[in-house]
């Protein structure tokens, strides 16, 4: 009642998005978006990988620089990374300080993912193919890191709606993601003498609820095709019973000789 009473919910401010300008610049606001999430979730999981991996090595400076780094830059808040990455590394460059930002804390996030994905497979596996003569390479990429990421992946599907999300934070570098371009939507737009923060609101906020709504239905598609996947070792077809007439000619087969408990030979 009250945003109807101070107009917010009038017709005019809602026939704006009907403007060919308006919807060009949301459209272009959601390609830098994708643009910056499609940088940062790949980054991510790159890194995240790297750090599981050092974070799980048997040399302990490895595992201690992999241990500080995660901890340093899940302690720091996101926006101070994207900014200070801006400022100090890629001021003519914001998508990509975005995009960096993003990556180095939801790496360290996904690397703690995947290292408790590992932890949590059988060590008799693990055991079974060092047994077999594989090297601990061979083990982590062949045997541990794949288990590690099917069952975590809705895990880290989930923070990738997260970054998708933090892309957001792109407007304090000015970079013109989504918030950034309705920001200047409402600021710059006047209708009956107010500016339509409450409509570019709603419309920005479904727009990302969609793009959230769309990764996680990828995600859960995965997943079940994931889980119908045809794997391990396929079953040999059965051979013919032995039959108790001719228990060595069924073995052998039809056609060849076989030897006789006397020394000769039968056919």
């Amino acid at each position: 009642m009250r945003l109807s009473d101070k107009g917010h919910l009038a017709p005019e401010m809602w026939d704006i998005f009907n403007y060919s300008g308006i919807r060009q610049n949301i459209a272009d606001g959601v390609v830098a978006t994708l643009k910056a999430f499609g940088l940062a979730a790949v980054g991510s999981l790159v890194l995240g990988v790297l750090l599981a991996v050092a974070r799980l090595s048997d040399h302990k400076p490895v595992r201690w620089a992999a241990t500080g780094f995660i901890e340093l830059f899940r302690s720091i808040p996101l926006l101070i990374t994207i900014y200070a990455v801006w400022v100090g590394f890629l001021t003519d460059y914001s998508m990509w300080a975005l995009a960096l930002g993003l990556s180095i804390y939801n790496g360290c996030v996904q690397a703690e993912v995947l290292r408790a994905g590992v932890n949590s497979v059988p060590k008799g596996q693990r055991e079974a193919a060092y047994a077999l003569g594989m090297s601990k390479t061979q083990v982590m990429t062949s045997v541990l890191m794949p288990q590690a990421v099917r069952a975590m992946l809705p895990t880290i599907i989930s923070q990738l709606v997260v970054t998708l999300k933090d892309t957001s934070l792109g407007f304090i570098i000015l970079y013109p993601e989504l918030l950034q371009t309705a920001r200047l939507i409402a600021s710059n737009t006047q209708v009956n003498g107010q500016y339509p923060y409450v409509s570019t609101i709603v419309v920005i906020g479904a727009i990302y609820v969609a793009m959230c709504l769309a990764l996680s239905g990828l995600a859960t598609w995965i997943e079940r095709r994931g889980r119908r996947a045809k794997t391990g070792i396929t079953v040999a077809e059965a051979a013919a019973p032995v039959t108790a007439a001719d228990p060595v000619g069924t073995v052998v087969g039809a056609g060849t000789e076989a030897p006789d408990v006397r020394g000769g030979t039968t056919n």
